[in-house]
């Protein structure tokens, strides 16, 4: 009976928790003549003062307006998480100010991503060592018709094997998507003739066709760039 009461307690928290689904991304670009030293710098605050949900993979740009640059990934967490975080403390940022700061030029970023588990032909966590990241900005009034255009995309994904995430960006500049391609074999995939060509991955008839998305896709996006990171498991946190 007592075992029983426990358990009816413990089902509003149960209930209540939220799904870590949150990935915070920054972008951060180090001075030239100093890339051995930041990474050094990177690695040693991340192992040491990022780990469990807060847990930071860093990747580098190879391409793209970025290139250069790094991606530190922090999560996945829950957003009830994030609001609770609070104050890293003066230690934390002693460290990061000191010995990480100074051998960075003033440039970067961060946003938060919210990831969409049935919009997605991965798992969360089932990462890979290469991607590639598409980040699309939605045209004003139409947020709400970017799920049905990645429902069809997903369906294309699925024809041809591919691994891909999809995140929401959330409160972070212009409205709009992020897919991430995770390279399970490599590089190699991105061959011409590793699949077949995105068109004809489409139904020939009906309102699922290769026509029918170009016209909404273009009727939804404004704009859309691409990227290629490599992960950097040596820079990033070990547990």
């Amino acid at each position: 009976m007592r075992k029983m009461l426990v358990l009816c307690l413990l089902v509003p928290f149960i209930g209540f928790s939220q799904a870590k689904l949150v990935l915070n991304g920054t972008r951060i670009f180090p001075r030239q003549d100093k890339i051995a030293e930041f990474e050094k710098a990177l690695a040693s605050h991340a192992q040491k003062y990022h780990t469990g949900d807060w847990k930071w993979r860093v990747w580098e740009i190879q391409s793209g307006p970025d290139a250069g640059g790094y991606l530190v990934t922090e999560g996945p967490t829950s957003w009830e998480q994030v609001d609770g975080r609070n104050d890293l403390g003066a230690e934390h940022t002693e460290d990061y100010t000191k010995n990480v700061a100074p051998l960075t030029i003033d440039r970067g970023g961060s946003e938060y991503l919210e990831f969409q588990t049935d919009l997605s032909t991965v798992a969360l966590t089932d990462y890979a060592d290469k991607i590639v990241i598409n980040h699309s900005n939605i045209k004003p009034g139409k947020i709400a018709n970017a799920p049905d255009l990645l429902k069809k995309w997903k369906a294309a994904w699925q024809a041809g094997n591919e691994s891909v995430a999809v995140y929401m960006k959330v409160a972070s500049g212009n409205p709009g998507f992020v897919t991430v391609t995770r390279l399970k074999a490599g590089l190699k995939e991105l061959a011409t003739g590793y699949r077949k060509p995105m068109k004809d991955r489409f139904p020939t008839t009906g309102d699922g066709t290769y026509e029918a998305f170009s016209k909404e896709y273009i009727e939804v996006v404004e704009s859309r760039w691409s990227e290629l990171l490599i992960y950097k498991p040596e820079l990033s946190s070990k547990q």
